[in-house]
């Protein structure tokens, strides 16, 4: 969702050429981004004053910047043109959606998800026409898997359109966002855990005591392996979901060369938590039997690894450097084949829910539903504030 490449690839800079290309940038102090001295252009940039200390147009009316005029930490790699200036006031940030900058359709790519998620949560919630009432414990589950999804495009929108306000409040927003996925994250395992979990062969002691019998000739009863794993699923993907929470917000700070790689590789680690689903289909008739599960299971991993290779790619601006500043970029795609992926996860979440209704095995309590929510809430703020008063993030910033 969220990107800043410098530091992904740190060998990277735009080549100096004897055709007036761009030139390496000098070296300069944290938190400060000194134009290079060969530069006019850019030197001429760095002179005018803010509108903010001056009677200058607003910053949105200027030219937009170029890759070697903004701060270290602005600066994504392969992308040198459509940068918006530093610092901007709240409204030239909103202005901003509406104009052709290298943020401008990372808004909209989850804006307008947003607004549809936002649409089918509505209707599902208040206009389903079932006698369940949208406040029945048996919702409970799809209001955290709900509030997660929303939540997660939310702030995205929010992180992107902002991010120039200052750099500390750019750094907040972004962890923010990665607690934002990783709150998405736990909450779709507690709605796998309510709905989907319960109807399959694999967790269920009288099918799997027989079939590994049979398949493997051990005579094991599965009733308490099944039962300790459904004891410790919700427990496991909470602590994933703080420790992803923290390992992204550590990839912000120095030591880290290979964020975006590691932010990635962080963020499949709870799609661990859907394995139950894909060793069901592997050993039983998951596509004879809930043929809407295993259709959109599969293709939401198929957007999953698409969306993943453009991430870590950072390809077409890999290729053609500049050309795709404004529209086209890996992170515009990478927006797009996530809400792809969430849109197919909805469709068979919403089916695991009408079969949940149907013969429900348990009503969900508060206490494991919305409290672990909460209570994930509570731990994730703990761990921003921990990132944003520390030390380390003072020095790089």
């Amino acid at each position: 969702m969220v990107r800043n490449l410098r530091q992904l690839y740190l060998p990277w800079r735009p080549r100096s050429t004897s055709r007036g290309g761009p030139r390496p940038p000098s070296p300069r102090g944290a938190g400060t981004k000194g134009p290079p001295a060969t530069t006019a252009a850019a030197s001429e940039a760095a002179s005018r004053p803010h509108p903010s200390a001056s009677g200058d147009p607003p910053a949105a009316a200027k030219p937009l910047l170029r890759w070697d005029e903004v701060p270290d930490d602005f600066v994504e790699c392969f992308i040198l043109s459509g940068y918006r200036r530093l610092p901007c006031t709240a409204q030239e940030c909103l202005a901003s959606v509406l104009k052709p900058t290298n943020e401008t359709l990372n808004f909209w790519t989850h804006f307008i998800p947003l607004l549809l998620f936002l649409s089918k949560f509505c209707r599902l919630f208040f206009l389903s026409g079932r006698d369940v009432p949208f406040h029945h414990p048996w919702l409970l589950p799809l209001w955290c898997y709900a509030s997660g999804v929303l939540l997660t495009f939310a702030m995205s929108c929010t992180a992107h359109v902002f991010s120039c306000l200052s750099l500390r409040l750019r750094a907040a927003f972004f962890y923010l966002d990665y607690a934002s996925i990783s709150y998405y994250g736990f909450g779709s395992t507690v709605a796998y855990y309510y709905y989907l979990l319960p109807g399959l062969s694999l967790l269920d002691a009288r099918v799997m005591t027989p079939y590994v019998q049979q398949s493997l000739g051990w005579h094991v009863d599965c009733t308490g392996l099944i039962a300790a794993y459904r004891a410790l699923v919700l427990p496991v993907a909470f602590v994933l979901a703080v420790a992803c929470t923290v390992a992204c917000c550590k990839s912000r700070t120095d030591w880290c060369s290979y964020p975006f790689a590691l932010r990635t590789f962080v963020f499949i680690m709870p799609l661990s938590m859907a394995c139950p689903i894909m060793l069901e289909s592997w050993l039983f008739d998951l596509r004879g039997e809930n043929p809407t599960l295993f259709v959109h299971f599969y293709r939401r991993y198929f957007w999953l690894v698409v969306a993943a290779f453009f991430n870590v790619s950072k390809i077409p601006e890999r290729i053609q450097p500049g050309l795709f500043d404004i529209i086209g970029h890996s992170h515009q795609l990478f927006h797009i084949f996530t809400f792809l992926s969430i849109y197919d996860q909805v469709y068979y979440v919403e089916e695991g829910l009408r079969q949940f209704l149907k013969a429900p095995p348990a009503a969900p309590t508060f206490s494991g539903t919305v409290g672990y929510m909460l209570l994930l809430v509570l731990c994730l703020g703990l761990v921003i504030k921990k990132f944003l008063n520390s030390s380390e993030f003072c020095s790089k910033k």
